[in-house]
């Protein structure tokens, strides 16, 4: 993607995260910033298999606040792929009950932007 990529203080990984897109990259800058503990795609759950065990759909949240044990995930995309990942999210609440993520719609992202005057354009 081509996403310069500085160097981070409050960053728990142990290589360079690869973001995904801006609003990846500009959320992780405000963790940073305020010194937020973080890391970025740390764990996929899985959501359902089929009859042998294998993976048939799976989940892989954004960002982990370790302080908090919370998965953030991030989504500034359009309604029919916002819906598909309300989908996985509610999967991943009944199959992972006491995993604690957050949702952060485009519109919550916009704010966020405005707030803090980032940068957020794809």
């Amino acid at each position: 993607m081509g996403l310069d990529i500085p160097v981070f203080q409050a960053y728990r990984g142990t290589s360079p995260p690869r973001f995904a897109s801006p609003a990846e990259l500009e959320c992780a800058k405000v963790l940073d910033y305020y010194g937020i503990p973080w890391l970025y795609e740390p764990r996929t759950f899985v959501l359902e298999t089929d009859d042998d065990g294998r993976v048939i759909e799976a989940f892989t949240p954004d960002l982990y606040l370790p302080e908090q044990d919370l998965y953030v995930e991030l989504t500034a995309m359009k309604q029919s792929l916002v819906t598909r990942k309300n989908r996985k999210l509610r999967k991943l609440r009944e199959r992972y009950p006491d995993v604690k993520i957050k949702l952060f719609y485009k519109r919550d992202l916009e704010r966020l932007a405005q707030h803090f005057r980032l940068d957020l354009a794809s």
